[in-house]
Order: structure tokens, then C-alpha cells, then sequence
């Protein structure tokens, strides 16, 4: 009896682990969250085009609708795109009176009286044709935006069964791979730093997805059942304003959500709720997400200061300050304060501030392999770097992407320059680059 106990558990667990590895080759197939397959920025398997204009190696291009900087995500043959598409043309900004000269410096924000309608769009990955197209909600926005961002700055997430559009305070829609609506989400209204915008998107994890409300109220981390919306853990935060996207990782078989925020950067049981463990260190307007890599967290910022640091997740538990978990600190002014770091093998690759400067660090150590790496013409960067077959691929807001050499030499392989403007980062899959620009969509294919 007991060796056919054992022996029925070693098809379980065997059939487990052939489920996972399934699962693990059916994400990397696919781009179904806005930092890739693990979050890291990185394309597996992928070998995309390194030379292209808008006369060579376009495979397709179409006109979006409306403005939204999120990040696109693929899965299958479809492209989902988020968008909010005014009703009428928006008034331009009044005329700063003599005098009055640079006062909206420090608040580079806008609000909208025009009534916009949030959508999600499926595009045809190979041709471009618009599949389907879901109006979510119409109203005008309560709060403002930063200039240089949207209302429909949140990218979406898929399983492979449902997309999850997340529009911040307008909620979060739950819809099948057909464009029908199976549940929504109202979580209500935030009130950002500075009247910023938002901009952090959602993570699914087995039966659950996930929602981080870190703003300039009450602030929770949500553990929803992504069937039914319902909560499964509403979490109180003692935080303000911040925007990275929450990211879940198994640390000696329980799966942790990590959230990084100006006060504490914490990680939650996700079966529980419970606290594991919390730490300071960050700067103030958190935007890059977290980076895992072999149980290794790599966590960054760069608002008004700087910070980037490593944490052994084996070893964090409670008050992790200033403890052994931190492998390593680096606190010069190489670290970002809105694009995400990509994780590519041994390296971490950051640029600075919003700035076309490039940094390579080794992860075993946090010492700089090279640093201050000047991209000249590039402008501001918002969006976030993408590895793939030992290159890096930098978009800049002009249109205009430098791929550098994977590796310990910083090296330019090519310049590359579309008519367009980019706040989304790139998405590549197979031999495709996707880039979302302010007024179309590309397909790179050589």
C-alpha cells in the first residue's frame, strides 16, 4: 500500500512539474505583462531586426485612436492596446499671464473637462487589422495627468483565457478573448502625487490577480479572485504615492507579492495576506518595478536621490534593514527614475533619470561594468529597455532607438529613427518588434 502511495505521488508530482514547465514554454511563447514573460524586460528565443526606418523592415503600421502610453502585451495572434479616446478635440492649455513664467514648472500637470471613452482593442498580430474593439467606460476624468502621460498609462495582463484591463480609477475589466465583458471592478477614485497620473499594472498569479492602490489616500494591495473580481485579501498600506507594478515569486515554495513604495519596499504572502517581510531604502516617486532573477530581488529608484540594491528573498523575514538579506547597496546617480531595469543574464542594464545615458552592472556584485554611456539626440527616455539575442533595445520619446551590444563593451550596433513619438516600451516576440507610438503602431519584421 504504502509503495503505491508513493509511487501515485511521484505521478502527481511529476505531472505537476509537466504542467509547469508547459505553462513556463506557453508564457514564453507570448508577451502577456508589460515587462515580458519574467518580468524582466528580457525576450527569450526571440531574434527581432536590428535595422529599421519607415521605409525599411516595416511590416505593418496602423493609426490607434485616442492617447494611452501603456504597453501593449500579445498573446496568440492577438495585440491588446489600451487607449482613451476623447469626444471632442481637447482646448489647449491657457496662455501664462506676464509674470507668471515658469510657475507650472513644478506642477507639470493638466486636467480635462472632455468626456473620454477607455478601450481595449484587439489588433491581428500578423496583418494589423483591429479584431475587436470594447468600449469599458465613458466619462470625463476626476483627476489630472502629468503632460507627458495619458489616461490609459496601465498596461493590461493576460493568462491566456481572459485579459485584464486596468484603467487605475476607472476600475479594472475582466474580459474574455473575444472581447466579451465577464466582470468589472470599481476601486474608486485616486488622488496621485503632484497630480501625476497613474500608471502601475496589474499581475496575475495562479487563481488570483492582483492591484496595487498606492496613492495620496488610502492606500491597499488587493488580492482578487480573477474569475469573480471579489477580494480575496484587502491589504492596508501605510504608503503614499507610488507607481511600480507588483511582482510575484516563489521564495522555498510560497508565493511572495513584492511591492516597492517610497516608505517600505514589502513582500505578502499571497496565500495569507501576511506580511514576510519590509524594508527602506527606496527614494520618493517609486516608478521601475522589481526585478527577480534565481531568488535575487533587484530593486531601484532615482527621484530626487538615488537607490538600487539587491536582496537575497531566501533570507528576508521581518525588518530586513540594514540585515545580511541586503547583498548589496549602490547609491551613485546611475539609477532611473521611470524606465524599468532589464535583467539580462549577469547583467542589469539602467539608464539615468529619464536621460539617454546607459548603465551596465554586474548583479553579483552592484559594481558598474561601464557607466555614463551618452546617447547623443535621443532626448528624454520613459520608456523601459528589452533584451534579446545579445542585443539591447532602447526607445527614446523621439522616435529614435539605439541597440547596443549585449556584454561587458558598451557598443552601438545600429540608430534607428521612426516619425513618430514613444512613451511605450518596446514588445518583442519571435522575429517581431511591436512599438506603440503617440499616433500609430508598428510591426518591425526584417
Amino acid at each position: 500500500m504504502k509503495k503505491l502511495s508513493l509511487t501515485l505521488g511521484l505521478i502527481v508530482f511529476a505531472a505537476l512539474i509537466l504542467s509547469a514547465a508547459v505553462n513556463n514554454s506557453e508564457f514564453e511563447k507570448n508577451w502577456h505583462q508589460w515587462r515580458g514573460p519574467y518580468m524582466t524586460g528580457l525576450s527569450p528565443n526571440a531574434n527581432p531586426a536590428l535595422e529599421w526606418s519607415e521605409s525599411k523592415n516595416v511590416k505593418w503600421k496602423i493609426a490607434i485612436p485616442g492617447k494611452g502610453h501603456a504597453t501593449p502585451i500579445i498573446w496568440g495572434n492577438q495585440i491588446f492596446v489600451q487607449t482613451a479616446i476623447p469626444h471632442e478635440k481637447e482646448a489647449p492649455p491657457p496662455k501664462e499671464k506676464e509674470g507668471e513664467q515658469g510657475r507650472r514648472r513644478g506642477m507639470p500637470s493638466r486636467k480635462t473637462m472632455v468626456k473620454h471613452s477607455f478601450v481595449i482593442l484587439s489588433i491581428n498580430k500578423d496583418d494589423g487589422k483591429i479584431l475587436w474593439q470594447k468600449i469599458l467606460k465613458e466619462e470625463v476624468p476626476e483627476e489630472a495627468t502629468h503632460d507627458l502621460g495619458s489616461w490609459a498609462s496601465n498596461s493590461p495582463i493576460t493568462d491566456g483565457e481572459f485579459v485584464y484591463a486596468y484603467f487605475g480609477s476607472r476600475g479594472l475589466f475582466c474580459l474574455d478573448l473575444q472581447g466579451n465583458l465577464k466582470w468589472e471592478r470599481d476601486f474608486g477614485q485616486m488622488s496621485k502625487h503632484m497630480e501625476f497620473g497613474e500608471g502601475s499594472s496589474p499581475t496575475v498569479y495562479g487563481d488570483n490577480v492582483i492591484v496595487l492602490w498606492d496613492h495620496n489616500g488610502d492606500s491597499f494591495l488587493y488580492v482578487l479572485d480573477k474569475k469573480t473580481g471579489k477580494d480575496v485579501h484587502k491589504i492596508a498600506r501605510d504608503e503614499k504615492t507610488s507607481w511600480a507594478t507588483p511582482h510575484v515569486v516563489e521564495v522555498d515554495g510560497t508565493p511572495q507579492i513584492i511591492t516597492l513604495a517610497t516608505s517600505r519596499m514589502r513582500s505578502y504572502d499571497l496565500g495569507t495576506g501576511d506580511l514576510i517581510w519590509e524594508c527602506t531604502g527606496m527614494t520618493s516617486n517609486v516608478i521601475p518595478s522589481p526585478l527577480v532573477q534565481d531568488g535575487i530581488l533587484y530593486a531601484t529608484s532615482g527621484f530626487r536621490g538615488n537607490a538600487l540594491m539587491a536582496i537575497d528573498l531566501a533570507k528576508a523575514k521581518g525588518d530586513i534593514t540594514d540585515s545580511d538579506a541586503i547583498l548589496w547597496k549602490y547609491d551613485g546617480k546611475e539609477t532611473p527614475y521611470t524606465p524599468s531595469g532589464l535583467l539580462y543574464e549577469d547583467k542589469l542594464y539602467l539608464l539615468r533619470a529619464n536621460n539617454g545615458v546607459l548603465n551596465c552592472f554586474d548583479i553579483k556584485t552592484g559594481e558598474p561594468i561601464y557607466s555614463g554611456q551618452r546617447f547623443e539626440g535621443m532626448g528624454n527616455i520613459f520608456t523601459s529597455p528589452v533584451g534579446a539575442q545579445n542585443r539591447v533595445y532602447i526607445l527614446g520619446q523621439k522616435g529614435i532607438t539605439f541597440v547596443v551590444q549585449h556584454g561587458p563593451e558598451f557598443k552601438i550596433l545600429a540608430k534607428n529613427i521612426l516619425e513618430d513619438s514613444f512613451h511605450s516600451s518596446p514588445v518583442i516576440l519571435g522575429n517581431r518588434i511591436y512599438l506603440r507610438g503617440f499616433e500609430h503602431l508598428y510591426c518591425i519584421e526584417e
